[in-house]
């Protein structure tokens, strides 16, 4: 199994940055990919980005373009999304999740493992 915690959110003016991170713990998350989602209020929940623990490669959506990269940092068991030239419809709460096997993968349901999440709130 695989715990998560995201922290890093908060309220921002637009234009600003962010970095989220999830702290991950567990046996073996070697065995894990790892992804970002966010779900505003009434929406569905939104495949951002996900990432290979051990080879560091990356997927990310098509509709936040360059403005999002996702990272993670192996000796600190950490996640990061840094969160670039933010906009008020970026506004929703980021959670990080896992699942088990190597293929970077973007529908929700093909993760397992969720963090509670963290909110970003963008102020135009």
């Amino acid at each position: 199994q695989v715990q998560l915690v995201e922290s890093g959110g908060g309220s921002v003016q637009a234009g600003d940055s962010l970095r989220l991170s999830c702290a991950a713990s567990g046996r073996t998350l070697s065995s894990y990919t790892f992804g970002w989602f966010r779900q505003a209020p009434g929406k569905e929940r939104e495949f951002l980005a996900a990432i290979n623990w051990i080879n560091g490669q990356t997927l990310h959506a098509d509709s936040v373009g360059d403005r999002f990269t996702i990272s993670r940092d192996v000796a600190k068991n950490t996640l990061y999304l840094q969160l670039n030239s933010l906009k008020a419809e970026d506004t929703a709460a980021y959670y990080c999740a896992a699942r088990a096997g190597a293929r970077l993968r973007v529908f929700q349901n093909e993760y397992a493992y969720w963090g509670l999440g963290t909110q970003v709130t963008v102020s135009s």
